[in-house]
């Protein structure tokens, strides 16, 4: 699909739930509690039919996400049932893994061959402040990924000035002996404004400055995934890093080939606008194909050439209850 900026548009990232099991500080505030009832989230039959009609379309690659995708019963099976839809050409998961050294193997199984992991600081400590949950799970996570020869396995790190800037270096260090690429991603106002000021926000760019101080970094011509980062090899350490530049970059957006559908079914097709059309619909009491194909097409045709994040973007909703 093209949209009015003449983008082709064949990725949508799927939010499973609006649950976590970590409060990170860039995604969820404090005592935040306002779930949405299990009612309200598509159950696994709508997003199946709506993977389906986007194949239709032109969409070929698809993200689960959440919230956290791991906590919703019966992920697997979508998994399986995703990877077998035909005409996708890709099935990928972001998580926080602090449930995949259970689930590794059943989602291999299913067919998951590719997948990003939040890692946030090394440091236990650290990690704790920032996401309020535990290291150890999601390096086991990574170990059991690793040792089932997924063939794609990324870092995400978002960069927040006076947290974790001092784990840059560490983290690089880290996935280069861990032989997977991690990625460095602006704070972005993504669920509350006042997360984001000049006191936490560190550029992406800046983060690549500390990383060349160290070491050489040669831009990778080769497009790894599906998304927007920019890829650099170290030539000392072989460290693949991508820089993720939302705020920074001005023709981040240039590039965009994504939508989003929310856990409550509307689909969204800029992370950073309040734009979203209500599938629902089209798709209770029952299925209506032309109807849901046709809402699709009129959200494409409203997708903004540029996000509004840096024109004081006031987020409507938090960033679990968007999708990662």
């Amino acid at each position: 699909m093209i949209d009015p900026a003449g983008r082709i548009v064949d990725y949508l990232r799927i939010s499973v739930t609006d649950r976590c099991n970590e409060r990170c500080l860039y995604c969820m505030p404090e005592h935040y509690s306002a779930w949405l009832p299990r009612a309200d989230l598509l159950t696994y039959d709508e997003i199946l039919a709506i993977a389906r009609i986007g194949v239709r379309l032109g969409f070929k690659h698809f993200r689960v996400t959440g919230g956290e995708p791991l906590l919703r019963p019966g992920i697997v099976d979508l998994i399986a049932s995703l990877v077998r839809t035909p005409g996708v050409q890709s099935v990928d998961m972001t998580t926080n893994a602090t449930r995949l050294p259970q689930l590794a193997r059943p989602l291999h199984d299913a067919g998951l061959r590719r997948i990003n992991i939040s890692l946030d600081a090394l440091d236990p400590a650290l990690y704790h402040a920032i996401t309020g949950g535990d290291l150890a799970p999601v390096l086991e996570g990574l170990r059991a990924v690793k040792a089932l020869g997924f063939e794609s396995i990324k870092l995400n790190t978002v960069l927040i000035r006076g947290r974790n800037d001092g784990q840059i270096l560490p983290l690089v260090h880290f996935a280069a002996a861990q032989d997977v690429a991690i990625r460095f991603i602006e704070l972005m106002p993504i669920s509350f404004t006042e997360m984001l000021d000049e006191s936490n926000f560190l550029s992406a760019a800046e983060a690549g400055r500390m990383i060349a101080a160290e070491d050489e970094m040669v831009p990778l011509d080769a497009v790894l995934g599906f998304g927007p980062a920019r890829y650099f090899k170290l030539q000392r350490t072989g460290a693949v890093v991508g820089l993720i530049s939302a705020l920074t970059d001005l023709h981040f957006c240039d590039r965009c080939n994504k939508m989003r559908l929310t856990a409550d079914g509307r689909l969204r097709p800029c992370l950073g606008n309040h734009l979203e059309t209500n599938l629902i619909p089209a798709l209770r009491p029952a299925l209506d194909e032309s109807a849901l194909e046709a809402l699709i097409r009129s959200t494409l045709a409203g997708k903004p050439a540029e996000h509004l994040f840096r024109d004081n973007y006031q987020p409507g909703r938090i960033m679990t209850a968007i999708g990662g």
